[in-house]
């Protein structure tokens, strides 16, 4: 499937709102509801949209801790990262995994209930033996700016 600046904009639009009506959606990308309705089905269907959720405001359900993780593994052969990743997947706390490049091999996201829990989950995957060499945290402070959206539109113009 081909997509041209209408799908993008369909994308867009649904990303930063899943729940908005097919009219209002329409609306939006200047279509009427029932081609739009045919192109949310067929974005669906090719697996361009995978699913829908809520974004959940945890500090209204209580205090958190996110820290930001750099890991660097003892060995890099395709079995010490598919190793490393094997652990980590398993780990709820960790909420994003990215191999970079640079100076370290991963940059983890953990959200835990507190330092105690964090640390406690860092010493777990070190005494696992899972290739971690060594590991840097930085504990966030404050977020001030956090999107749940990418910017589609400016990423592909069509």
């Amino acid at each position: 499937m081909k997509l041209d600046r209408i799908d993008i904009k369909i994308l867009y639009e649904l990303q930063k709102n899943g729940r908005i009506t097919n009219v209002e959606l329409a609306e939006l990308v200047n279509l009427s509801p029932s081609p739009c309705l045919m192109r949310v089905k067929k974005l669906q269907s090719e697996g361009y949209i995978e699913g829908y959720s809520a974004q959940i405001n945890v500090s209204k359900l209580g205090q958190t801790l996110t820290v930001f993780t750099e890991i660097t593994l003892k060995n890099h052969r395709q079995i010490d990262f598919a190793r490393f990743l094997a652990a980590i997947d398993k780990v709820d706390q960790v909420i994003e995994c990215h191999l970079v490049s640079g100076g370290y091999d991963y940059l983890l996201k953990f959200v835990t209930a507190g330092i105690g829990e964090y640390q406690t989950i860092m010493e777990r995957l070190t005494d696992m033996d899972v290739g971690i060499d060594k590991y840097f945290s930085f504990v966030v402070l404050k977020s001030p700016i956090v999107k749940a959206h990418m910017p589609l539109t400016s990423l592909f113009r069509l």
